[in-house]
């Protein structure tokens, strides 16, 4: 199949640069090369958003070129700065420009009760099967069709867990994607398959090796059988010239339980879209964001919260502090479909604002099919309180340290739901680091 495009919906993106990627790839299955042809005309065929697409509502859309990079090079380890995050893992994968670059293997006990801890490409080799069953199974819904078929069609590796019925992991399985190089563009993905009655954490870091103008098209899809526990916590510290996407999927089976946490601090403009399919009774969802925007920055955070069986529950809470100029979208729907009967679900963005040139934008909303559900949303701006403030001030604390301070008071309603004390300290440090920029 060849597919040619005007250079103005393509940009860097061109049909030479994914025939030459996909040579890389050639010695993968033939369904996903398959796949990742139909992505690219795809990606070819649709345009960039515009100002009169909803899902594109109050983002800056001048800032969204795809002019300027490249599939970067291979990096060494050494080349990454790569840090330790203090806590104790069940097992670690580091790629960097899409590629596998360190690894520390998951215990020979847990090998031995079938629990895969590996790259993507590797899995497609050896588990095809089961990752063509649930690879980019739900469709981008949100208003990046264009960039989720760009991610498809650009994978090169990416991180596979399974862990089969029954097996509970005390420790989390870490997972870090690294872009280094000016115009890298990088694709990162996590695949997580947790059978029934499994209990585990997965934790994805996204990083910049440098300072320079990144690509960052993630994705990443989390399935929950009867019974899962499943903890996902990421953190995304692009440089601040990266322009990022990033897309979850989380579908949740008979009484599963997912708890996503996703914490922002990096990037020139970012946008995260988060979609969450209860698919059985019992099956619960909850969703947390914690976002630190300062400067020029733009995060845009798109979610979805759809109940498809009845008895299930959701909760989402996504907390923006705004510094400086910066700016952050927030637009969520709740869908309950006709036979979600006892749908319990909630949904709540609250936006600290800490300058008053920062803008906060917040569209929740409600599609309700049943009729005996509960379901609420709600949307807040305030600013920090003056007496709160003076109260500090009076006792020695500086300003700036004051507003740090309860900053921090504010994001801790949302750091507290991690069960994990060491992953809590963990993305508090991150913050901290934040706040000293």
């Amino acid at each position: 199949m060849s597919v040619s495009a005007p250079p103005s919906l393509t940009g860097s993106f061109t049909p030479e640069l994914f025939a030459a990627h996909l040579a890389t790839v050639s010695h993968l299955p033939a369904w996903w090369l398959e796949r990742k042809r139909a992505a690219y005309e795809k990606f070819a065929t649709l345009p960039l958003p515009t100002r009169t697409d909803e899902s594109w509502r109050f983002a800056t859309l001048t800032g969204l070129k795809l002019d300027g990079y490249a599939l970067p090079a291979p990096a060494s380890p050494d080349q990454l700065g790569h840090a330790p995050i203090g806590i104790a893992k069940a097992g670690k994968l580091v790629l960097a420009n899409n590629r596998l670059v360190a690894q520390e293997s998951i215990a020979a006990e847990l090998a031995r009760r079938g629990v895969i801890f590996e790259t993507l490409q590797n899995a497609l080799l050896k588990h095809g099967d089961l990752v063509k069953a649930h690879l980019l199974a739900q469709p981008a819904k949100q208003g990046s069709e264009k960039f989720s078929a760009l991610h498809t069609a650009l994978l090169t590796d990416g991180a596979f867990i399974y862990l089969p019925r029954g097996v509970e992991l005390d420790e989390p399985l870490a997972v870090f994607h690294y872009a280094r190089g000016a115009g890298a563009a990088v694709f990162p993905h996590t695949l997580v398959i947790a059978e029934e009655n499994t209990r585990a954490s997965v934790v994805d870091f996204y990083r910049s090796a440098d300072d320079g103008a990144h690509f960052a098209c993630g994705q990443n899809d989390l399935y929950a059988g009867h019974g899962a526990q499943l903890t996902y916590a990421a953190a995304q510290t692009w440089s601040r010239e990266t322009l990022s996407f990033q897309s979850n999927s989380t579908v949740a089976r008979r009484d599963a339980r997912v708890q996503s946490m996703n914490l922002h601090l990096g990037g020139r403009q970012s946008r995260h879209e988060s979609h969450s399919q209860l698919q059985a009774p019992g099956a619960h969802s909850e969703m947390l964001a914690l976002t630190v925007a300062h400067g020029h920055q733009e995060f845009d955070q798109r979610t979805l919260q759809i109940h498809q069986a009845p008895h299930t529950s959701s909760n989402l809470l996504y907390k923006n502090a705004l510094l400086d100029h910066a700016k952050t979208i927030f637009s969520g729907l709740i869908v309950v479909d006709p036979d979600a009967q006892k749908t319990d679900a909630y949904q709540s963005n609250r936006n600290l604002m800490l300058s008053d040139d920062a803008e906060a934008n917040s569209l929740p909303g409600l599609e309700i099919q049943a009729n005996d559900v509960r379901c609420t949303h709600g949307a807040t701006s305030s600013r920090i309180d003056p007496e709160q403030e003076f109260y500090l001030q009076a006792r020695g604390i500086r300003k700036d340290d004051a507003g740090e301070l309860l900053t921090f008071g504010f994001f801790e309603e949302v750091l507290s739901k991690l069960a994990s004390e060491p992953l809590h300290d963990a993305f508090r440090d991150l913050i901290k680091a934040k706040f000293k920029q």
